[in-house]
């Protein structure tokens, strides 16, 4: 039985690699929901809607257990996503209370999309840990796209970290949360533009050691000695998103589209 990790897009394979660091012998399947990308501005029905159809194809693949990789799944849907499924749902959430912990000025400056930034899970952690820390939140529309487009270094992309960054460390953030799966790509462009002394939460290795830890617990690690295999899916276009793919993993990637009626059919709904 493989591990299954989904995503809004490609953004995800920052969690994919964390986990494969931690689990070097799991089967992993990844699932990446590109022809509906991005869910950070779609309407919670939408979310919803991906959440369930990602996680029910990766059961079906033969998941024992499910990552959500994208934040803003994590804010709308993880809790009905326990609520139907059996087998555990690790979710990543905005790396907030290790940045509240590690933060020197009490200013942290969290990048996100709308919908994480508006969910009721977002709230909950910032209540929690903002006691003694300003927490200035940065919807950062456009850049989880620039990734999907693979353009990491592009002038546009720097545009768009100078324009979402330098308002957030000219108030004194010295810690930068990465409150998107898809932005750890963007992280060296992100900490030229912060500059050195700032420093850039990516909660990537956290959800992986709570991955194993969910395993253990419920005796599901796998006792295989030899590397574990990844096998990759998206709902978008092979031959668009492959070498994107190829590009963040860096190794080659036999991608396939997934064709389940379920996962396929366009739900686009609100805005």
């Amino acid at each position: 039985m493989s591990i299954g990790v989904f995503d809004s897009g490609v953004g995800g394979l920052s969690v994919l690699r964390a986990i494969r660091d931690e689990l070097p012998n799991e089967d992993l399947i990844y699932v990446g929901d590109s022809g509906f990308a991005p869910y950070g501005d779609r309407s919670r029905e939408f979310v919803n809607e991906r959440a369930a159809a990602m996680t029910e194809f990766l059961v079906d693949q033969g998941a024992k257990a499910v990552v959500v990789a994208c934040n803003t799944a994590t804010g709308i849907a993880v809790e009905s996503l326990r609520a139907r499924f059996a087998i555990p749902i690790v979710a990543i959430e905005p790396a907030v209370k290790p940045a509240a912990s590690r933060t020197r000025s009490r200013v942290v400056g969290v990048l996100a999309t709308s919908g994480t930034l508006a969910s009721a899970n977002m709230a909950k952690l910032l209540a929690n840990y903002g006691s003694d820390v300003r927490f200035l939140v940065q919807a950062s529309p456009g850049l989880a796209d620039q990734v999907e487009k693979g353009e990491l270094d592009s002038p546009k992309t720097r545009e768009l970290v100078e324009r979402y960054v330098r308002p957030l460390t000219d108030q004194g953030a010295d810690t930068l949360v990465l409150g998107c799966t898809h932005y750890p790509f963007l992280r060296p462009v992100i900490q030229e533009v912060a500059g050195p002394d700032v420093d850039v939460i990516d909660p990537a290795t956290a959800v992986a050691r709570e991955l194993r830890r969910r395993l253990e617990n419920s005796h599901l690690l796998s006792d295989a000695t030899k590397p574990g295999a990844e096998h990759f899916w998206t709902t978008g276009d092979v031959e668009a998103v492959g070498p994107i793919m190829e590009q963040l993993w860096d190794k080659p990637v036999n991608l396939v589209r997934c064709h389940d009626p379920a996962v396929m059919t366009d739900k686009r709904g609100g805005s």
